[in-house]
């Protein structure tokens, strides 16, 4: 048909007020095929702290310091807080006082040894009177050494009123306030060592056995930013105990030392080489392009087209991403197609 008259026929419909309809552009489309990504299974996982300590009083006492608070970082043996510790210093400087006296009556003890001694060399006094006097010199000699070791459990004690960092870290938690009760075996804080982080998952025992032995691992971190999400991991530990209640076994991979933003808590996942099949029923996932992924608050889908080719949104669950392709280890078929461009598919519902 001409162009003048499909022009002049448009004209005629809006003059006579009937409405005109663009033809629809093409919905560019991909088909979901099998994924080329190494077969590997995801597993969840928890971040965890290698070294953590939960610090507790060993004293009672008020809390008069305290000198940290959450997320600070404390030095080997640096000072954290301190109870009051006037009575413990006042039995201390008593203990102190008692091994003073103690020596002084050990040395007028030593003094009347010799004495006795020199008499009994001239057969001035018998055996019965040296023996005394020796006796009398250990029994106080060994009153020296008691009132030593008191005055050494004493200073002991006072020490447990200042509370200092068993290693260098954060301060994780901090569950007193400046003047509560410290009492023996309560939490004061908590403290870890960033530098030694892991994360551990829960793998079912028979799949346990299907993962590729000295293969590297990868971590998934989903809560940071997109250029730190996937970590190496440096070392791995599979415990030779399997938990009876679920039949798993747990799987722990370092994380590279000083990794920004990881935090003990922090929910991860790792991706396992396995030697089987990635799915459970035997079949390889299948991937789709990255841009074809929908995200709407918690929800991850995909626009896939139906017999009639009209596209209609279906929740999945998704897998790796390696370049432009994302594994859907869930929620999609081999052969059914998905629309590359979700906002074009939108306006098309």
């Amino acid at each position: 048909m001409p162009r003048s008259r499909i022009i002049y026929t448009a004209s005629l419909l809006i003059a006579l007020g009937m409405p005109v309809f663009a033809a629809e552009p093409e919905l560019r489309n991909a088909p979901a095929q099998a994924s080329t990504i190494a077969n590997t299974s995801g597993f969840d996982g928890v971040v965890e702290a290698v070294r953590m300590a939960v610090v507790a009083a060993q004293v009672p006492g008020a809390v008069v310091q305290l000198g940290v608070k959450v997320g600070d970082r404390v030095a080997a043996g640096q000072v954290l807080l301190r109870i009051d510790a006037r009575a413990a210093d006042q039995n201390a400087a008593a203990s102190d006082a008692q091994v003073q006296a103690a020596r002084a009556s050990l040395d007028v003890a030593a003094q009347d040894f010799d004495r006795q001694k020199q008499l009994f060399q001239k057969n001035y006094i018998s055996q019965a009177a040296l023996e005394r006097a020796e006796s009398s010199f250990k029994s106080t000699q060994a009153q020296v050494n008691a009132q030593l070791a008191q005055s050494g459990v004493a200073r002991t004690q006072s020490g447990f009123y200042v509370v200092r960092a068993p290693f260098a870290g954060v301060v994780a938690e901090v569950a007193v306030s400046l003047g509560d009760m410290a009492m023996p075996g309560r939490p004061l804080l908590t403290l870890y060592d960033p530098a030694a982080l892991r994360v551990t998952a829960a793998v079912p025992q028979g799949v346990s056995a299907q993962i590729v032995k000295n293969a590297p691992l990868r971590i998934e971190l989903p809560g940071l930013p997109s250029s730190r999400q996937w970590l190496p991991a440096v070392g791995t530990q599979l415990l030779p105990t399997v938990d009876g209640a679920t039949h798993t076994v747990q799987l722990r991979a370092d994380l590279p030392a000083g990794a920004a933003g990881v935090a003990p808590g922090m929910f991860a996942r790792l991706w396992l080489p396995m030697s089987g099949p990635a799915s459970s029923d035997g079949t390889a996932p299948l991937s789709v392009p990255r841009t074809a992924v929908v995200r709407r608050a918690e929800m991850t889908g995909l626009y896939v087209l139906d017999p009639s080719g009209k596209p209609v949104l279906r929740q999945v669950r998704l897998g790796r991403v390696e370049g432009e392709q994302v594994e859907v280890l869930s929620g999609l078929m081999p052969g059914e197609r998905v629309a590359a461009d979700p906002q074009a598919a939108a306006r098309l519902r």
